[in-house]
């Protein structure tokens, strides 16, 4: 007889009990069933069809959309659906596996499935994910409702002393990394129940602490300035711009910006239509009036002696201040910006009273007391405005208006250091340049064409008197 080898032998083995136990299955089963033993995420398929398998799960799949996530962001919660994020099972196609599950291979693999299923059960696992857009979706739009910007540490005077307030931290969730947070914890980490994620935010904290702000004790600069011919919306727009710039703390290093402040010049920020410079008329616009605020905070800072970092004078002398005395804001082109180039924070209280603007920078003093300041404006020149005369076809003859002119300007501000009284030094602030706008007489010509030829050969003289003249002429003989 031909010698078997035992590998032999043990293959005949399998054959034989694999044939036998296929015989058996063919007469209580199908291969369309999954076998016994064969579980998905803990629930039993045995005996189902991939198709029965596949629709439980999609049944089970919709009961786990339901299920809710909590949020935490701080001490803040939130608990949306699994649907609302857009969970999704990405293996459903599973069951397809577990129903080939010793039914696959050779017949020393099947059979060794088989086996193995009747001493352990198969439990294959779902995977799941969220729609990425979905969760940005909700993050941005109900996550960061809890965004809260840190408040400074701040100052609140009364007469004239000053009361610490502190500050509060602020909290910003990062969008991105709680979106990342959130996908990574349902795809990683989920275990079917209410779970909890803490979402990643950043502290902001508040600048400022009692020590430094303890400093601001001293006057450093004050100015004030005058507004007693304004009527009541020019009057109503200082006053809203000295509220929107008091209080304001800045820190060593740091640049305020008026227009900043300021703005924006609208009525739902406060302002009214007011006279204020254009092209050297004065026209009404919103927050009309702004300027003699900026104006007046400039004269305190260079007495405070903070650096300018931009500063405009207007197109024309205004009436509050001397020549080269002010500072204007126009759109953005236009600002009063300055920096705190002390070593300790500074405090800008501003105030209105009986038509009166002031301005006061408080902070530490380390300037010697017996050193003193002046300011003087200096007229560098003048260029008179001459008159122009012009005729307008449009106006008929008879018609004459008048616009004033502004004589142009060259002022120099200059800052005068006194020690003990005795002039040390003088330094020029700035150099400011008022533009010369021409007086202009405005002659109707329009009408009889003798009468307007007339007319308009004494306009081209450009002698006003001559041209009084004849218009009186022709007016006279058009009666």
């Amino acid at each position: 007889m031909k010698k078997i080898t035992w590998f032999a032998a043990l293959a005949l083995g399998i054959m034989a009990a694999a044939g036998s136990t296929e015989a058996q299955a063919a007469g209580t089963a199908s291969d369309s069933v999954i076998h016994t033993g064969v579980y998905i995420d803990g629930m039993d398929m045995s005996g189902k069809t991939a198709a029965e398998a596949r629709e439980e799960l999609e049944v089970y799949a919709d009961e786990m959309a339901a299920e809710t996530l909590t949020l935490c962001i701080g001490e803040n919660q939130l608990q949306p659906t699994l649907s609302s994020l857009g969970l999704e099972c990405t293996n459903l196609d599973v069951t397809e596996e577990a129903l080939q599950l010793g039914k696959t291979g050779n017949i020393i693999q099947r059979y060794k499935d088989r086996k193995d299923l009747e001493h352990e059960n198969k439990n294959y696992q779902l995977e799941w994910t969220l729609d990425r857009e979905l969760v940005s979706e909700y993050v941005n739009s109900e996550c960061t409702q809890f965004d809260q910007e840190a408040v400074d540490a701040g100052l609140k005077k009364s007469g004239s002393t000053f009361e610490y307030v502190p500050g509060t931290t602020g909290l910003v969730l990062d969008v991105d990394g709680a979106v990342d947070t959130i996908i990574s914890y349902i795809e990683n980490e989920w275990d079917y129940t209410e779970g909890s994620v803490e979402l990643p935010v950043t502290l902001d904290e508040p600048q400022g602490n009692e020590e430094e702000l303890k400093k601001i004790q001293d006057n450093l600069g004050t100015f004030t300035t005058s507004y007693k011919t304004s009527g009541s919306s020019r009057s109503a727009n200082i006053a809203r711009g000295a509220e929107l710039i008091n209080g304001t703390i800045l820190y060593p290093g740091e640049t305020f910006s008026a227009y900043e402040a300021v703005s924006p010049f609208t009525a739902a920020n406060g302002y009214y239509m007011a006279g204020s410079y254009l092209n050297g008329e004065t026209v009404d616009s919103m927050g009309g009036g702004i300027c003699q605020v900026s104006t007046t905070l400039y004269n305190a800072v260079i007495r405070a002696e903070l650096e300018i970092v931009e500063r405009s004078g207007h197109s024309m002398p205004v009436s509050y201040v001397e020549p080269a005395d002010d500072a204007a804001i126009a759109g953005t082109y236009k600002d009063l910006k300055f920096k705190n180039n002390l070593d300790s924070p500074i405090y800008i209280e501003a105030y209105t009273s009986n038509k009166t603007v002031t301005f006061t920078i408080y902070g530490e003093e380390t300037r010697p007391s017996n050193r003193t300041l002046k300011f003087t404006s200096t007229t560098v020149s003048t260029t008179p405005a001459p008159t122009q005369i012009v005729a307008d076809a449009g106006q008929p003859i008879g018609y004459i208006v008048e616009k004033k002119g502004q004589t142009g300007i060259v002022a120099e501000l200059y800052k005068h250091i006194y020690v003990n009284g005795v002039e040390q030094d003088v330094v020029k602030e700035n150099k400011t340049t008022y533009q010369m706008f021409p007086r202009t007489i405005t002659v109707g010509v329009a009408g009889d064409p003798n009468l307007s030829n007339e007319l308009q050969a004494a306009i081209a003289t450009q002698d006003e008197a001559l041209v009084h003249a004849t218009l009186a002429s022709c007016v006279e003989r058009m009666q």
